[in-house]
Formats: C-alpha cells, structure tokens, sequence
C-alpha cells in the first residue's frame, strides 16, 4: 500500500495545476499543449461563455493519469500536440464520442475520429527548412530526402518524437513497410549529424551551416519569425525557406494538435462547449493568428505569415491512418538505428 501511495504522489507532483476542479460552470482540462500557447483561447473561451477553465499543463504523463484516476478523473478533456496520443487515449477507452453538429460541421472527417472520439483542432506541416544560400531547388519530394546527392547535408530531431512517427507512418501507409525501411535508412544515412534537439535546432543549424536541410513543423518557423524576446531565432529563420515537400501520389505530410471528451467528464455538456468553441471561426483565427497553425475549419484562411510561406497540397490521408502504423514505425526507427 505504501508503494502505491508513493507512486502516486510521484506521478502527480510534475504536473503544473491551475484552479480548482469541484464546481458548477467549469471544464477541467488535462493539457499537453504549451500554457503559453492555447492558454489565450482559454481565456477567450471563459470570456464568451462565462465557464471557468481548470487546466493541467504536463508534456508527458497525462494518459497514465487518466488511467490511474479512473472513474474518479476530474478531467473534462484531453489535449495532446499530435494524433498519436489521441489515438492511444481513445484505444484504452479513456474518451466518448461527440457527435455536436457544431462539431462535425466544422472539422473535415479526414482530421477527425471516425467513430468521432478525438478531433483534429489545428494543422501543422512537416517541411524542410532549405538553407537560402546553399540549397537552389524550389522543390523536393520526401523521397528526395534520402536520395545520396544530400548525404551529409539533412538533419533532424528524433526519429522516435511523434513528430517523425507521424511522417513515417505516412510513408508506411503509402508505400508500405519495406519501402518504409529503405527510405528511412537513406535519410539517416543523409544526416550530418546525429538526431537531437528540436525543429528550432534544426533552423539554427542551417542557419550555422551545418546542414542545408532542416526537417521540422511549420509553425515553429512563426515563432521564429516573430520571437522578440529571443531575436537570434529571427536570425535562424532568416536563413531558411521553407519548402513543402510533396510526391506525385503523396502531397504534403500533416498531422494534427487534437482534443478528446475524457470517458467520465464529469461536465460533459461544458467539454462539449469548449470543443465547439475550438472549432468555431473566432477561435480558428485566433489559432492561427497566434500560434501560425493551419485552421482544420476550412472556412478559416492561415495568418499572413503563414500564407507567405506559400500554398501546398495536403495529403489527403486520415490522420488516423497513419496515426495507426505509429508503433510500426518507432519499431523501424530502432531496428535501423536511427537515432544513434
């Protein structure tokens, strides 16, 4: 009993809380989004409904807190920065449907659950973060990227970070597991160094000539480009364009930031509101206009530093599809060493 109760305590105590979670007019929301980042639309969502937002920020951990809590989970929500969480917590049977037209009218069903349990709130791009000076193409495809005429020249975060998962997943639902392994050996073959960091370490290395090809999201490229309070990131962004890679059958890989009506909210009709409300126009701007993410309402146009970069063609893959061969392709990303 003592372990259990030391576990416990263990698990909880990273976690960043925020108000409390026993009262009428609240939604309590379990969040692996960045506070700085979704805590406006928070806030914007109080203003406009007057329900108070309870929030939990943890990066990791907020599934098995779900599944530890059980029935007895304060949690209203769950928030997550990709599908591959989304799909997890919905697999263990820690979401219900939602089935608000408000919903469903807003969200392209390619970017959503198709039994409706999780649904995509934003978009962001995998690109490349092509070197001005050095890197001449205006094109590329994902193959490309493992093509020997870059070796040496790419480089890349993690191959195990669900950023990557999520593009390898969509390599192995187009092109199968094989094809999938080779592509995944000749990137890493092409690297210049060895994964690590974030997509914003992959701009700064361009930008330090260590490489001509930075792979990395979208709307990290925003942040840079607007970040005051850190202004060598401008500099890192400076130096690269961003080209979005595509492929005759395969256009540009996004995935999405997502949110799920935990199993037993216990204020299901205000969950219900706060997905509404994430969905609806005004806060779709805000998205995008604040975090440089693509809006999934198609109604909604991207920000004008976004819209800058260029237009593309998005896969038109279910999110859940290549949500699906995640653990497939982390299997793939150890097998072939990638990170090492």
């Amino acid at each position: 009993m003592k372990r259990r109760i030391l576990f416990g305590a263990t698990l909880i105590l990273p976690f960043l809380v925020t108000g409390a979670a026993e009262a009428d007019g609240v939604v309590n929301v379990y969040s692996a989004r960045r506070q700085e980042n979704i805590e406006p639309l928070f806030k914007a969502f109080t203003a406009k409904t007057g329900i108070e937002v309870n929030a939990t920020y943890a990066a990791n951990g907020l599934i098995e807190r779900l599944q530890q809590e059980g029935e007895r989970s304060p949690a209203d929500l769950l928030l997550t920065t990709d599908v591959g969480r989304l799909m997890e917590a919905a697999q263990k049977g820690l979401a219900q449907p939602v089935t608000s037209a408000a919903v469903l009218e807003k969200i392209p069903a390619n970017l959503r659950d198709p039994d409706n349990l999780w649904f995509g709130t934003t978009m962001r791009a995998r690109v490349v973060y092509a070197s001005r000076e050095r890197v001449k193409e205006n094109s590329i495809s994902y193959e490309e990227l493992a093509d020997p005429k870059w070796r040496g020249k790419v480089c890349i975060r993690a191959g195990d970070h669900p950023y990557n998962l999520g593009l390898l997943g969509a390599v192995i639902a187009h092109r199968g597991e094989v094809e999938a392994r080779k592509w995944l050996e000749g990137l890493k073959a092409n690297l210049v160094t060895k994964p690590s960091g974030d997509d914003r370490t992959q701009a700064q290395r361009v930008w330090a000539g260590e490489c001509d090809l930075g792979i990395g999201n979208t709307f990290y490229m925003g942040l840079m480009q607007t970040n005051v309070t850190e202004p060598e990131q401008q500099k890192w962004a400076a130096a690269s364009r961003i080209i979005f890679p595509s492929s005759p059958d395969f256009g540009t890989h996004v995935s999405v930031t997502g949110a799920l009506m935990t199993k037993y909210a216990p204020n299901a009709a205000n969950a219900i509101a706060m997905i509404e409300f994430l969905v609806s126009d005004d806060a779709q701007s805000q998205f995008a206009a604040q975090n440089f993410e693509y809006p999934v309402n198609p109604a909604i146009k991207p920000s004008a530093v976004v819209a800058a970069w260029g237009t593309f063609t998005p896969d038109k893959l279910e999110v859940a599809e290549f949500g699906r061969y995640q653990e497939l392709a982390r299997k793939l990303v150890a097998e072939t060493g990638f990170n090492d």
